[in-house]
């Protein structure tokens, strides 16, 4: 899921890390410190569009090697959120660096995630602009509720519950979405997904020439 713009006006205030506040957070999670970036898959590619398998290995290495590819790719990429689908990986995983509309920053990971949405009576959809890293240089409004949780778990197995408002509901919506083999364009008319579709071929082309930057930036960082 692309970041909006302004995401640079939180990075300075409050942050949420595997759900919880911390004092301080960097610009990047310390894992990109440690990952090298992957190809990121775009839509039609078979692996985007089946249900993921659940991970049943925690603790492991290849695990931990393949968050820290995650958050380097997503920052790579001008992202707020990377399911692991989207780097060719069939495991129910997904990172996040994204702000809710409250300026709280949240960055962490999810394996395994089941999503809770509110009941119709108390269900409130916002229409806002989306993107995906899959369908680079396409955006649409897509309805999503204004919020969410998400309960699963760390890399080493422990459980998390994650709950998001505005923009960051979006994000969990959007992931999880991923990982049972849909994209924002299942959610579209078939007259709005022919109009990502042609975004995409337009824009395409920039979007990675724009991602070779900052790869570029990264590395003499």
């Amino acid at each position: 899921m692309p970041v909006r713009r302004e995401r640079s006006r939180f990075l300075d205030r409050r942050v949420h890390v595997q759900g919880r506040p911390v004092a301080s957070f960097p610009v990047r999670a310390p894992e990109a410190e440690r990952g090298a970036v992957r190809r990121v898959t775009e839509v039609g590619e078979e692996v985007l569009h089946r249900p993921s398998r659940e991970v049943t290995a925690f603790g492991s290495d290849d695990l931990s090697a393949l968050i820290d590819d995650m958050f380097l790719t997503m920052y790579v990429a001008d992202g707020a959120g990377l399911a692991a689908n989207q780097v060719g990986v069939d495991l129910r995983l997904f990172v996040y660096d994204c702000p809710d509309d409250n300026g709280v920053r949240h960055v962490g990971h999810l394996v395994n995630p089941a999503l809770e949405l509110p009941d119709a009576p108390d269900r409130r959809l916002l229409d806002d602009s989306e993107g995906c890293l899959s369908v680079p240089g396409a955006s649409l409004t897509v309805p999503r509720t204004d919020r969410a949780v998400a309960r699963g778990f760390d890399k080493d197995g422990n459980p998390l519950v994650i709950e998001g408002t505005g923009y960051f509901a979006r994000c969990l919506q959007h992931e999880t979405d991923h990982l049972f083999g849909r994209t924002y364009l299942d959610r579209l008319s078939k007259r709005d997904r022919k109009e990502a579709l042609r975004q995409m071929a337009d824009r395409r082309e920039d979007v990675y020439a724009q991602r070779a930057a900052n790869s570029a930036e990264l590395r003499h960082a």
